[in-house]
């Protein structure tokens, strides 16, 4: 599929009152990185905290019928095998593990324990099997090898401290074929949301490639998919994109 990148785009509406209030904060700069990190550039710009992992209401997503214009656009059928990054609640997690099927998986990962711990009760309580649950870091997401025709990370991405690391790591867990589907906000650097801009400069100084690009204010912001390109880039020529 072709990617469609125009060369100057209106900005995506704000992310409104569907997600929880403070979500905006600044995270503070930290001199305390991950030893695993450290070979990998620090991004250069400011990262969004993470408040929370909670929506503040799944109905009202729904309502705007956000995971089947995501999962439609990213094109999850049965029996694939799909990782959600920043699971969260498990409000993505459990309809994916819907539309895979009894055929397919689902690995919700979080860097939460506690957001986890209640994913896990609610795949006990609304007894889905073909679900499964990871606890990542905040430069690795922790997955298997050979193993994702997707992997979603949705309305998280800004808050990965350590992006360069974090998208080198997740390289060898994609499948062949396999894609990383991204939907953000286009805000301001350092809110909840990241201009389409950075995000494409961040995948692409890692080795990823452009594979769609499409603005939709239905699901509060932009859809973007990406592949792997010929090579992934070695950990000292990462070049820090600049944010403006």
């Amino acid at each position: 599929m072709r990617a469609r990148r125009p060369v100057h785009l209106p900005a995506a509406a704000t992310l409104g009152a569907l997600l929880l209030a403070g979500c905006d904060a600044i995270a503070p700069a930290s001199s305390d990185r991950p030893e695993t990190a450290l070979v990998f550039p620090a991004p250069d710009r400011p990262v969004a905290a993470v408040v929370s992992n909670q929506f503040s209401n799944e109905d009202a997503r729904d309502e705007r019928n956000e995971a089947q214009v995501v999962m439609d656009l990213a094109d999850i059928r049965p029996g694939m095998t799909v990782a959600d990054i920043g699971a969260g609640e498990g409000y993505y997690t459990v309809r994916l593990a819907e539309r895979v099927g009894v055929d397919g998986r689902v690995l919700a990962q979080d860097i939460s324990r506690e957001a986890l711990d209640r994913l896990g009760r609610r795949v006990e309580r609304e007894r889905l099997e073909n679900i499964s649950i990871k606890f990542g870091d905040i430069d690795n997401p922790q997955l298997p090898p050979d193993s994702f025709d997707r992997i979603f990370m949705v309305h998280m991405y800004h808050e990965v401290t350590e992006p360069y690391a974090f998208l080198w790591n997740m390289w060898p867990a994609l499948n062949n074929g396999g894609q990383i589907v991204v939907v953000e906000s286009d805000s301001p650097v350092g809110r909840h949301g990241l201009p389409h801009t950075v995000l494409f400069c961040e995948f692409e100084a890692v080795g990823y490639v452009l594979v769609e690009y499409i603005e939709r204010p239905d699901i509060k912001g932009y859809f973007a998919r990406f592949e792997r390109g010929a090579k992934r880039t070695d950990p000292q020529a990462i070049k820090v994109c600049d944010a403006g």
